[in-house]
């Protein structure tokens, strides 16, 4: 896991800034190295509290797109038979590092499509924001009355900075990831959603490197970045953060809860 670098200095210059965050590695997803450089507005439900309550009372429990693992290792009390599916493979490594002490499975798998476990197996099902949600395979491996619990990426997330560097964005690209549409999809896998909450939150960037840090970690924000091929806008963001302040942009975030009939 990365250590955090000191905090660069205002008057940091730009081919520093950016070298710095070219450098960090970015597997998982432990966002220390933003401290004091970037924050993120949290939604007001917490999901890693409603998550090991949920953990607490299962006997049986899957994360999917675990990543670094670095949630699913906060849980107090994990179900009996804990299962992640991850398919990045530096993500594995650092996940297997951290949950396989605890007695959690590691499994490899793109979970975007399939999950390789029979009907019927888990009695919880969790996934903080994952990118693509398998609804039919979340209800078939949910044993009935099990909960399938996730915070996900809202609609137009961060659109501001996506929008900088690659212009406006259409209507339908907007519109995606909507809470109403994941409803949508869960019932019609059999599913019965139980809770369905949406907030739209506040994040700020204070210095270009944590612009560049964090598009090379969350890479859908804009597809393709690199340092290099970006380097003209990125120029232009550290102006204006040097001159006018942090760059502030809109984060939205859902919680949908669902269970398997009985």
């Amino acid at each position: 896991m990365a250590q955090a670098d000191p905090v660069a200095s205002p008057e940091a210059g730009f081919d520093e800034l950016v070298a710095q965050a070219t450098a960090v590695p970015v597997d998982g997803w432990d966002f220390s190295w933003l401290e004091g450089r970037a924050s993120e507005q949290r939604p007001s439900w917490g999901y890693a509290r409603l998550m090991s309550e949920r953990m607490a009372r299962a006997d049986t429990a899957l994360d999917i797109q675990t990543g670094g693992g670095e949630v699913l290792a906060g849980v107090p009390q994990l179900a009996r038979r804990t299962v992640a599916v991850e398919s990045w493979p530096p993500n594995l490594v650092q996940a297997s590092a951290l949950l396989r002490p605890r007695g959690v499975s590691m499994v490899a798998a793109d979970s975007d499509r399939t999950l390789p476990f029979a009907d019927a197996t888990f009695g919880l099902v969790v996934s903080r924001h994952p990118v693509v949600t398998c609804w039919p395979q979340i209800a078939r491996v949910l044993r009935p009355g099990g909960h399938y619990l996730s915070q996900q990426v809202g609609p137009a997330s961060v659109f501001e900075l996506t929008e900088h560097f690659l212009g406006p964005q259409p209507a339908e690209v907007r519109a995606r990831r909507d809470p109403d549409a994941a409803r949508a999809a869960a019932q019609a896998a059999g599913l019965d959603v139980v809770d369905l909450r949406a907030e739209t939150l506040h994040t700020e960037f204070r210095d270009v490197g944590a612009v560049v840090y964090f598009l090379r970690k969350v890479i859908w924000i804009v597809p393709g970045f690199t340092a290099d091929r970006h380097r003209e806008r990125l120029a232009d963001l550290h102006r204006q953060i040097r001159d006018t302040g942090p760059f502030t942009a809109r984060t939205t975030r859902f919680l949908i809860e669902a269970r398997r009939p009985r």
